[in-house]
């Protein structure tokens, strides 16, 4: 079955952010590999989460953590407000486990090592 991709792009979501979760391609840019990171939310793929951060950040995660959040939540959208080379800043639109409308916004920074982009952190509101 055929979707559009979580991230909206508007592209295909085999055309998209699952050839970086499934097919390990790397994403080219910090701002796809923000999108495929909302897209693992969605799909509630914490392994791809935890391997696309940087390796110092890692300690901060725990996998089931990240698992919990990801599947207590239904993602609804994502929207890019601004991205530069290293940075991306955006809202992820999402229903918590209540099916309350929750937005979070984030400014994340990324760094690029060894051919491949990572989230280092975020600012939050």
């Amino acid at each position: 079955m055929e979707y559009k991709c979580f991230c909206d792009t508007g592209l295909l979501f085999k055309d998209c952010c699952e050839l970086y979760l499934e097919n390990n391609q790397k994403a080219p840019t910090a701002l796809a590999l923000m999108r495929s990171r909302y897209s693992a939310y969605a799909t509630h793929n914490a392994d791809y989460l935890l391997e696309t951060t940087y390796i110092s950040e890692r300690k901060h995660y725990s996998k089931t953590e990240i698992l919990n959040w990801a599947t207590a939540n239904k993602w609804q959208k994502l929207e890019i407000l601004s991205s530069t080379e290293n940075t991306v800043e955006f809202k992820a639109y999402f229903l918590d486990s209540n099916n309350h409308p929750q937005v979070h916004y984030e400014f994340s920074t990324f760094r690029f090592e060894n051919g491949a982009w990572y989230y280092v952190d975020g600012k939050f509101e």
